[in-house]
């Protein structure tokens, strides 16, 4: 038990939070929204209280989801892939799916996000968030330990299963039928050092730049 509260408490940013950069790129009129790997429900909980959205979270962790249930319409305890495999949920089509920050814990992401896709109505929107595996400082870690870290949370999170850079973060979002996909970095800092990664970003190291990339598209 003091293990578990200790590895919980060093996930608490990556995955407790609001997540402000998603909700920058949910719509404001999306009114039914499904939140896969939900967490607590911080996010789904915010996007309530922005736009008045009913939302339903698919988590696996039962600690989280019984959180989660106090904040969000519905919580669908158990695994994301087993859920994209099965029937809709009584609230679909959904308007807008949100993917933050789970898909690179999946066995097959690229089923599992064809399976949620397909209980959005036309036209609906898509924020997936996926670490970047060519991030630069990562790389020179790896070289320069000649080892693959493995962490509570993360770039090297010990519980990713698969690994995307942003051409591959692109395709996993077109596979699953969806259209105009929209690659937005998160570069993780601020002021001058932002507008440079931003400059160089428009160079050939642009794939090497951001730790994390969120995409957002619509289905087709």
């Amino acid at each position: 038990m003091p293990q578990a509260a200790a590895l919980r408490q060093s996930r608490v940013v990556g995955y407790e939070t609001a997540r402000p950069d998603i909700q920058a790129h949910v719509p404001a009129t999306a009114r039914a929204i499904l939140d896969l790997g939900c967490s607590t429900g911080a996010l789904g909980a915010a996007l309530k209280a922005r736009q008045g959205a009913t939302v339903v979270g698919v988590e696996l962790g039962e600690d989280y989801a019984e959180e989660a249930r106090a904040r969000l319409d519905r919580v669908i305890a158990g695994d994301v892939e087993a859920f994209a495999a099965g029937p809709a949920p009584p609230e679909a089509p959904f308007d807008c799916l949100v993917a933050a920050d789970v898909l690179e814990h999946l066995a097959d992401p690229w089923s599992a996000l064809r399976g949620a896709a397909a209980m959005l109505a036309p036209g609906a929107a898509v924020v997936v968030s996926l670490p970047n595996v060519l991030f630069w400082a990562g790389l020179l870690r790896v070289v320069r330990t000649r080892r693959w870290p493995r962490e509570a949370q993360g770039l090297f999170d010990a519980t990713h299963l698969r690994w995307f850079a942003e051409a591959d973060a692109v395709e996993l979002l077109e596979q699953a039928g969806l259209r105009d996909v929209s690659v937005h970095p998160r570069y993780w800092v601020e002021g001058g050092a932002l507008r440079r990664r931003r400059w160089l970003a428009r160079t050939p190291l642009r794939p090497y730049l951001a730790p994390q990339h969120v995409l957002t598209a619509v289905k087709g």
